[in-house]
């Protein structure tokens, strides 16, 4: 069992368009209704594969209850905390190139009350877990100080932790011994002061944070596929996407299919990288399911000396994984 943790849920309302111009009014060719947030992505799309993955999540206002009611409808078990604040509400702009426009509310702030409460749960549904995986932004308001607690106290219960965030969050959850980080690139940048613009500084970056205390860094590319850097050294992997229709979701799939896999290895990384590119291929923020894998799209090879020259720029893939 695999347990998730969403800080900052979301109600995510994608609509496809033909075309976004702005000032215009557009008509929407089709609309999804989809709970969102990274944990609760991950929840989803490893019990759309056969994976038992409880959310732990905070819900406030009718569109907390909404969001509550799409996970039960989806069989997710939700372990929901009540609080006084909204649900965030988000909305995506999907146009059939693959382009998409996302508008994110910052969500609602948790009380000192209501985040043990929800680190308390966290921890109670961890006792039969083999993982805990912590996605998203942090809440308004929360402090760093508070967010690395809470991993913290997940790796110190003897949980795997696994963590998908962004800024100082992210260096807390590598200082506390997370085993696993996902960050993207723009995640990366955030957490070590620069932008990585190459393969070789991506590695670098991964490097940094495994310095600080993580186990293994999984970086998501975008068009340019996905690094695994560990122990064991560097993998760099993409996956073709024959009719990309939206990246919402694919680094949590990404996650996902890496953690149902064994969380080990290139077999693991192939997954992963499957899982992703079946997102890309789905409307809104959907996840994949066993027949919207194409496992022969996957390319996996080991970079020998765990990075390329420094001023050669990663290879792109055909689209993002």
């Amino acid at each position: 069992m695999i347990v998730t943790v969403t800080l900052n849920p979301s109600l995510d309302r994608a609509v496809d368009v033909e075309r976004l111009v702005r000032g215009e009014v557009i008509r929407a060719a089709s609309a999804h209704l989809d709970p969102g947030g990274k944990g609760v992505n991950v929840s989803r799309a490893l019990l759309a594969n056969g994976v038992s993955a409880p959310a732990v999540l905070p819900c406030g206002g009718d569109e907390g209850a909404q969001i509550m009611r799409l996970l039960r409808d989806e069989g997710v078990d939700v372990r929901s905390v009540p609080i006084v604040g909204r649900t965030r509400s988000n909305i995506t702009l999907a146009e059939p190139d693959g382009t998409v426009t996302k508008i994110n509310e910052p969500g609602p702030s948790l009380s000192p009350a209501e985040f043990e409460l929800i680190t308390t749960r966290a921890l109670t549904a961890a006792v039969d877990a083999t993982w805990v995986v912590i996605c998203g932004s942090v809440p308004p308001g929360l402090p760093v100080s508070a967010f690395a607690g809470l991993c913290r106290r997940v790796v110190d219960s003897g949980v795997r932790l696994a963590v998908d965030t962004s800024g100082p969050a992210l260096r807390a959850a590598a200082e506390a011994g997370a085993d696993l980080l996902k960050p993207n690139r723009e995640e990366l940048a955030e957490a070590v002061g620069r932008v990585p613009a190459t393969t070789a500084e991506v590695v670098a970056a991964a490097r940094e944070l495994r310095a600080l205390g993580a186990g293994t860094v999984l970086a998501s590319l975008g068009a340019d596929g996905a690094l695994l850097v560990g122990a064991d050294g560097v993998l760099a992997g993409e996956a073709d996407v024959p009719v990309p229709r939206s990246s919402v979701g694919a680094g949590d799939a990404l996650l996902a299919g890496f953690l149902a896999a064994g969380a080990a290895g290139a077999d693991a990384f192939a997954e992963a990288l499957a899982w992703a590119a079946a997102a890309v291929s789905l409307p809104g923020s959907r996840m994949p399911g066993p027949a919207d894998l194409r496992r022969d799209l996957v390319r996996v090879h080991h970079l020998p000396d765990g990075v390329r020259p420094p001023n050669t720029p990663a290879a792109a893939a055909p689209d993002r994984p």
